[in-house]
């Protein structure tokens, strides 16, 4: 099986277990309270754009003069988390699947003539957790030995969106999914390797 075969059949299937876990989780996996600690609002700034802005930030001042990729590196740090954002969004506008609170845990889709070009209240993927992940993934390529830091804190981001009940997993998985896609063609096409000092 090739790797792209094997990789799709695997993301297939996540999304599937996923679906399958919905309507559990919004009734079980609950804890609507979680960002009234400083725990849950770690979890949730991790999908805030603004906080990669200032550790792109941060990368770069430490590293230039030292590390030659210094600024391509600070800029996929930040351009990362922006691409996914805004791929969130675009795919938001083509799902169209509302909040879990709209019909209790149950699917709803907001009508395209609706609002049609407003995410608000659109929850497919999530945007938190796609920028989250969207970081979490360009971190593991930029720092690789601690890549499990990184995804795990875009993972509780992930979670903390569902214990708030304000995604489905799906919505979580996706979104993770999805940075990883936007990630590796980053990556790919403008990572430090591709491109001579």
């Amino acid at each position: 099986m090739r790797p792209t075969t094997k990789t799709l059949l695997l993301c297939t299937i996540a999304v599937a277990a996923a679906i399958a876990l919905d309507g559990w989780a919004y009734d079980h996996v609950v804890f609507r309270e979680i960002y009234d600690d400083d725990g849950g609002r770690l979890l949730r700034v991790m999908g805030f754009l603004p906080t990669w802005g200032v550790a792109a930030l941060a990368l770069y001042l430490h590293e230039r003069g030292v590390q030659p990729t210094a600024r391509r590196r600070a800029l996929l740090l930040v351009g990362s988390p922006i691409v996914a954002g805004i791929v969130a969004e675009l795919l938001k506008l083509t799902f169209r699947r509302e909040r879990p609170a709209v019909l209790e845990g149950a699917y709803s889709w907001r009508p395209l003539t609706e609002r049609t070009f407003s995410t608000s209240g659109l929850a497919l993927p999530s945007s938190h957790t796609m920028v989250a992940f969207g970081a979490a993934w360009m971190l593991s390529c930029l720092f690789p030995r601690a890549r499990w830091v990184w995804i795990t804190l875009a993972a509780g981001c992930g979670l903390s969106r569902v214990l708030a009940q304000a995604h489905f997993v799906s919505d979580v998985v996706v979104a993770a999914l999805a940075a990883f896609a936007t990630t590796t063609w980053l990556w790919r096409r403008y990572g430090p390797t591709s491109a001579a000092p």
